[in-house]
């Protein structure tokens, strides 16, 4: 019983500070956005642009420059951490 918790604890600790959140709200659709693609830091939902018809989230103005130079990169970053970005308002 023990091992069990402490299994569930460890695993728990990583999702919390890995900032993936598990999607059971949103099955089959991967993570909501909640950390910068390019710091790694705690989204500002003011702060964004949009690309490619995803809305993607930043934690700071300077972050969207370095996002533009190279979108793909962390786009792909974003996916393999099952990261799914919001669409944008007006995007199908």
């Amino acid at each position: 019983m023990l091992k069990r918790i402490i299994v569930i604890v460890a695993l728990s600790l990583g999702l919390l500070f890995s900032g993936i959140a598990p999607a059971a709200d949103n099955p089959g659709k991967g993570n909501p956005q909640t950390i910068c693609p390019v710091e790694g830091g705690q989204i500002n939902k003011s702060i964004y642009t949009d690309y490619q018809g995803k809305r993607i989230y930043f934690c700071c103005s300077g972050c969207i420059d370095e996002f533009k130079k190279n979108p793909d990169k962390y786009l792909k970053q974003m996916e393999e951490q099952g990261v799914t970005p919001e669409n944008a308002p007006g995007a199908k």
